[in-house]
């Protein structure tokens, strides 16, 4: 009973600041690992909250007139294929290594984080072949690791010259359709423990909505802070802090 509490309290912290930010995996895969999943199925079974999550603050963002359907249609068909590449390459690997990987590819993510670029005046919109390939990149980590891959797309969709309301709403539309492309790999790798995912999918389900909410009506003066929040976190974690 307590495993369930703290999943589902977890998914309802971790939906809301992936919804408006990032990195709330880094807080319910260690969750899922604590109830005692090895850290493979803990991977695999956080996907099932993230579907949940993206569902409920797609439905959200799309009621409150904010849908972000549209414009992720373009980065869509690269991120797709590198989200089988990474989902499928990451499900051969034993426990012991993906939890290396896993930490050893956070390390860029941090750096950017810290460092988000800044569109000037004189620079363009990634198109064409090099929009293909940074989307195909994304992909690839998101199918293989998903922690962390919500401030990745808001750095890459706000390089790409969308503000971070818009951002965030195209964030959880492309989220989603990853999530459905990569989950069904680790259901038939048996890399899925039901009874955890579906707990912590009820709080991820609830945060996803709470945050869809506070990103329309807070904009970006809410979303930083959040951002800022989820960096900090995830450099705590990478440097052993906790």
């Amino acid at each position: 009973m307590l495993d369930v509490v703290l999943l589902v309290g977890g998914g309802l912290l971790a939906g809301s600041v992936n919804t408006m930010a990032g990195g709330g995996s880094l807080l319910t895969v260690p969750l899922l690992v604590l109830a005692g999943l090895p850290g493979d199925v803990a991977n695999g079974s956080n996907r099932v909250g993230i579907l949940a999550s993206n569902l409920s603050a797609s439905a959200t963002f799309r009621r409150l007139g904010r849908s972000g359907v549209s414009r992720a249609l373009p980065v869509l068909v690269p991120v797709i294929a590198g989200s089988l590449t990474g989902s499928v390459l990451i499900s051969r690997l034993p426990a012991e290594s993906f939890e290396r990987v896993f930490g050893f590819l956070m390390v860029p993510l941090l750096v950017l984080s810290l460092r988000p670029p800044k569109l000037k005046a004189a620079d363009r919109p990634w198109t064409g072949p090099v929009a293909a390939l940074v989307f195909f990149g994304v992909g690839c980590y998101a199918g293989a690791f998903q922690a962390g891959i919500g401030l990745l797309l808001v750095l890459t969709l706000s390089r790409s010259g969308l503000d971070l309301v818009v951002a965030n709403s195209v964030k959880v539309v492309v989220i989603l359709v990853v999530t459905i492309t990569a989950l069904p790999v680790f259901i038939l790798g048996g890399l899925v423990d039901w009874g955890p995912a579906l707990a912590l999918a009820i709080g991820f389900a609830g945060g996803g909505a709470i945050g869809a909410r506070l990103t329309v009506s807070g904009g970006s003066r809410v979303v930083r802070p959040v951002m800022a929040v989820a960096v900090l976190a995830m450099s705590g974690r990478l440097l052993g802090l906790y």
